[in-house]
């Protein structure tokens, strides 16, 4: 017997169907955010960067990965989230992205990484539209799996760092 539970999430997280997306999930202030598992290079624990001057408040600095610069972006600041001191669970997600005709590769420091889904893009639902928000823009969607919901990042929107440098976004939390 199926439950109606286990169907919600069958519907959510068939891994063989052709139009379905892998999603890393990670927690960031108690809310779950996806972005495409295809960005995704590597997962690492967090380790002290180098300080970048003049960068934005959001960049914590870079690391040397095997001999590429990588800027390291604070997601929780990015988000106009409340900082926190990094623990054991901090991870940094190391993804690549083209922007504008250029691949940029950036580390990302998130709370916890939680899982993969797979997602069919179908059942993503749009962002509700707030009149003085433009932050709309930065999120793919939002979805449903099982009894919670998930945030599907644009990191294309995100790592932009042409956004203006004093602009925060409110995602969540």
């Amino acid at each position: 017997m199926i439950t109606e539970k286990a169907s919600i999430n069958e519907q959510v997280m068939l891994a063989d169907r052709d139009d379905d997306t892998q999603f890393l999930t990670f927690m960031m202030a108690s809310e779950e955010y996806g972005m495409d598992i295809l960005a995704v290079q590597e997962i690492r624990g967090w380790e002290e960067v180098t300080a970048i001057p003049n960068a934005p408040t959001y960049v914590n600095g870079a690391i040397n990965l095997r001999g590429t610069i990588v800027p390291i972006i604070d997601l929780r600041v990015r988000f106009g989230l409340p900082q926190i001191e990094y623990g054991a669970l901090t991870v940094v997600i190391v993804v690549s992205v083209v922007i504008k005709e250029a691949t940029k590769i950036m580390g990302l420091v998130v709370d916890a990484v939680s899982d993969v889904y797979s997602i069919n893009q179908e059942t993503a639902k749009d962002v509700p539209d707030f009149q003085d928000s433009e932050n709309s823009q930065f999120v793919q969607g939002l979805v449903n799996v099982g009894e919670k919901m998930v945030v599907l990042l644009n990191l294309k929107k995100i790592l932009d760092l042409e956004v203006k440098q004093n602009e925060q976004l409110v995602v969540g939390g």
